[in-house]
Formats: structure tokens, C-alpha cells, sequence
């Protein structure tokens, strides 16, 4: 082989590979994006705003693929289940001559699929099909399905992990106290009187009123149960903006959402929001 060829080989190499770890790169940042799109999104809260650095979405499908050996095997089985849907899906937009060979043509499973393959639904797709080249029709295929589970794998992992922090038994964030003076937020108990609330005189509110008594009283304990202490974890600090949350009970519903508490510490305001869950009418 001369030196030119080995050059051109070597070249070939290099291209193919810089392609396929930009085509790895994507599918990594897509899983970690859709991971945590669910995963504070099961808190109210929009990914957007966090300014997430974007490092960080690459490192998140590991939990979605090899976080533990269940998750290993899900991910096995979708793997499976997208390679048959890929080679179906290659199938249907094939031309019905090359789909089935000549000589098992006249079995019944042949007919069936033949009778599958040629149902009318699938002639405009076929036709739209044929419109680009075969090797392009492929990885538009192949893409599209890879897309599609990863993007239920990620979000499966992302709520189910986003439940099990929410969950006072069996979450891994931390618990936090949050100190601040009694005239800068609504709510909050005085260490010294934890059975008197605060006064409202010089606070306002603008939204659902009920979602702010839901909160303002049980900032420490349960008063369905005085005993039962409020355990408040801490979600994320980003940008001035502390989020908070009442961890949940062992027997939350799957459906349940905690409040979040999004508090705004910058100018040296404190400003809170509460976010919870739309109320289903």
C-alpha cells in the first residue's frame, strides 16, 4: 500500500470516528437534558431557568443506563425492543418486490406479510420514503428510534429519582434550615415561640391564597400530627434562588407533588414564590 493510500485510510479513520463521537455526544447531552427535564419537573420547576452548566447533562446517563442492575436490565430490554422496532420500521418503508424472496412466497405467513407490508396506509409513507436516498431513509430511521428511547428511558429515571427524593425515607438531598429576619418573609417560625405564627401586617400575597395557608403554620411540624416534625430538604441553589421542599411521607401516592419553596436572597430582598402542582379540574 503506498503512502497515499495509508494517509487517505488513516484520514477515513479519524473522520469516521470525530463523527461518531459527535453523534455519541448529542445522544448523551439528549438523555441528560430529558433526565433532568423530568427530574425538577416533577418539582414545578423549569429547567431553563436553572443555567445548568452544560458539562453536567453529560454526565447524567450514566444514572439513566448503569445506575443499578434493575436499571441495567430495563435498559437491556430497550435496547432489544428498539432494534426490533428499527428493523420493522426498515421493513415497512420498503419496496414491496424486495420484501419478500420469490420462493417462500406462497407460505401463509409470506401472504400475511405481504398483506401487512402492502396495507394502504403505509403506500404514502413508502412513497414519501423513496424520496430520499436509502442510506439516508436508514439513519433517519435509525435516529429517530434511538431518540425515542432514550428519551423514556431518561425520563422514567428522572421521575422515578425525582420521587424517591421527595420522600423523606428514602431521599438522598440534603435537609436544610433556613435562618432569616422576621421581617424579611411571611414565613418561618420564631425559635423561641414555635406555636405563634408570624404576623402578616406588612406582607402581600398575589395568586391562590389556599396554597400559601397549606404552608404558613406548618413550617416545623405536622398539625395533623404535632409530633411529626416537617423535614425541609433543599433541591438546588442556583443563581440567588434557594428551592426548598417539604419532604414527603413514606406512604405519598406516586402522583403526589411536594410544594417547592423558591426563595430569592439577591439585593439583600427576600422574595419567595411557591410552586406546586396544577390543579387537575
Amino acid at each position: 500500500m503506498s503512502p497515499a493510500s495509508q494517509n487517505s485510510t488513516s484520514a477515513n479513520l479519524l473522520g469516521s470516528f470525530a463523527s461518531l463521537l459527535g453523534v455519541l455526544g448529542i445522544f448523551l447531552y439528549f438523555t441528560g437534558w430529558i433526565y433532568r427535564w423530568a427530574y425538577f419537573g416533577f418539582f414545578e420547576v423549569e429547567i431553563n431557568t436553572l443555567n445548568l452548566p452544560v458539562e453536567s447533562f453529560l454526565l447524567v446517563p450514566i444514572q439513566v443506563i448503569l445506575g443499578d442492575l434493575w436499571i441495567f436490565i430495563r435498559t437491556i430490554i430497550v435496547v432489544t425492543i428498539t432494534v426490533v422496532l428499527i428493523q420493522f420500521t426498515l421493513w415497512l418503508i420498503r419496496s414491496p418486490n424486495a420484501s419478500i424472496p420469490p420462493s417462500t412466497s406462497k407460505l401463509p405467513i409470506s401472504r400475511f406479510t405481504q398483506k401487512l407490508h402492502g396495507f394502504w396506509l403505509l403506500k404514502p409513507l413508502r412513497s414519501f420514503a423513496q424520496l430520499f436516498p436509502q442510506p439516508f431513509r436508514h439513519e433517519i430511521v435509525i435516529i429517530a428510534w434511538i431518540l425515542v428511547a432514550l428519551f423514556w428511558l431518561a425520563r422514567w429515571q428522572g421521575t422515578a429519582d425525582a420521587y424517591q427524593d421527595a420522600v423523606n425515607n428514602t431521599s438522598t438531598r440534603p435537609i436544610v434550615t433556613l435562618v432569616s429576619p422576621s421581617d424579611k418573609m411571611a414565613l418561618g417560625r420564631n425559635p423561641d415561640d414555635l406555636l405563634t405564627n408570624p404576623p402578616l401586617k406588612n406582607s402581600r400575597i398575589i395568586g391562590d391564597v389556599d396554597q400559601f395557608k397549606q404552608i404558613f403554620g406548618r413550617e416545623t411540624n405536622d398539625t395533623t400530627n404535632p409530633e411529626q416534625p416537617i423535614v425541609w430538604r433543599l433541591l438546588i441553589e442556583n443563581n440567588n434562588w434557594v428551592y426548598l421542599f417539604p419532604a414527603m411521607p413514606p406512604r405519598a401516592k406516586a402522583n403526589q407533588r411536594p410544594p417547592v419553596l423558591a426563595i430569592n436572597t439577591g439585593d439583600g430582598r427576600v422574595q419567595l414564590l411557591i410552586l406546586s402542582r396544577p390543579k387537575i379540574r
